[in-house]
């Protein structure tokens, strides 16, 4: 018993401890006999150390203005030819909702994200420590390369848990958009033709498209810290309407609508109380 619970043999099975101290020119017992004393103290079980998936923390992301929080991601786009397809790379800013940068590739690789996670940043003129990049767990989302980038740049790389696509949902919403557009193709003719849809369609994204998330401002006014004055705006349209014809208005007098304050990915569940008894 003090050779089979031992640190060496804990978890190896009869046969292999058998086989181990046989090699050793060592003989203790049959191996059937080793069964017979873990049966009589009643350790006849599963010896081997068990696989353990690692438990993955859900994240909690908020971001209160635009360049704090970006998800991205990339999707397939359908080829000429079966099996063929092109890959498109998003970064969303998740508080504008604005597109801040994207690529049109004919592969996925760690190479493609680095220039384009660097392209966009320069572009935004991100600080150290500043923003914070989620992504699903995809190979170029986690490659070494990548972390480095992110790593020099002072960006924080956080990863949504395996399988749950409610982790990244901007970026699940956004292609959605895209998809689902009525000029959206079954499949294009070549990664030509998919990069002019792209150049069309996420100028119309960033710069007409009302987002209902958004207080229905467009992404780009609320990028560019212009969301409040659009809003207002649209207050001024609607008080000189209201004088003009208060009867229209059932709801009575036009309130004052502010830009969204906050974005979150997977906020916080609020404490529960118990009600107190008398």
């Amino acid at each position: 018993m003090d050779t089979l619970n031992s640190e060496r043999f804990s978890d190896k099975a009869p046969g292999e401890v058998y086989a181990t101290l046989l090699d050793e020119e060592v003989y203790l017992c049959s191996e059937r006999s080793m069964y017979r004393i873990l049966n009589d103290n009643v350790q006849v079980r599963e010896r081997r150390k068990q696989l353990k998936h690692p438990e993955y923390t859900k994240p909690e992301l908020l971001a209160t203005a635009p360049n704090q929080v970006w998800s991205w991601d990339i999707t397939k786009l359908k080829g000429p030819l079966k099996w063929t397809y092109f890959y498109l790379y998003v970064i969303l800013d998740i508080f504008s909702r604005k597109v801040v940068g994207w690529m049109l590739a004919d592969s996925e690789c760690a190479s493609l994200a680095v220039k384009l996670v660097t392209a966009s940043a320069e572009k935004e003129v991100i600080l150290t420590g500043q923003l914070t990049l989620h992504a699903d767990r995809g190979s170029a989302m986690k490659s070494l390369a990548l972390a480095q980038l992110l790593a020099n740049l002072g960006i924080t790389k956080i990863h949504s848990r395996p399988y749950v696509s409610d982790d990244n949902p901007f970026s699940e919403s956004q292609l959605k958009t895209l998809k689902y557009m009525p000029t959206f193709p079954k499949l294009f003719g070549s990664i030509e033709d998919a990069r002019a849809f792209c150049r069309v369609f996420f100028p119309w994204y960033n710069d007409e498209h009302h987002h209902s998330g958004s207080a229905m401002l467009t992404p780009s006014m609320l990028h560019s810290g212009n969301g409040q004055a659009a809003l207002d705006a649209r207050n001024a349209v609607l008080l000189k309407a209201y004088e003009a014809t208060p009867h229209r208005f059932v709801r009575g007098k036009p309130v004052r609508q502010l830009v969204p304050d906050a974005a979150w990915i997977n906020p916080p569940k609020p404490p529960t109380t118990k009600p107190v008894e008398e």
